[in-house]
């Protein structure tokens, strides 16, 4: 099990004001996989790699507009931050804790 393995509560800090949600990783080697769940519903991660307490992964979103999240994080313990880019509206910070 990977320390990015589980639930976790995360905050997107975007343009438009923080964004909360619920992150579901599961790894199995180098693949992640998982969900995640906030304002948009409940959206599928896709190409997610995984590398010791690093991740990465896309998810499609259409609301404000259609286009492509690509998030890099890294998982110490039960808290986890990186980065999330936002197409054209640039990047955005990503934090979360583990759900116990």
């Amino acid at each position: 099990m990977s320390d990015l393995d589980g639930a976790w509560d995360t905050v997107v800090n975007t343009p438009m004001g923080p964004q909360n949600g619920t992150l579901t990783l599961t790894t199995d080697g180098d693949a992640l996989s998982g969900t995640m769940s906030g304002q948009q519903g409940s959206l599928d991660i896709k190409d997610g790699k995984a590398s010791g307490n690093e991740g990465s992964w896309k998810v499609d979103i259409t609301n404000p507009m259609p286009m492509t999240l690509e998030v890099s994080v890294k998982a110490e313990g039960d808290e986890m931050s990186g980065n999330v880019k936002l197409g054209a509206f640039g990047n955005a910070a990503i934090m979360g804790t583990r759900k116990s």
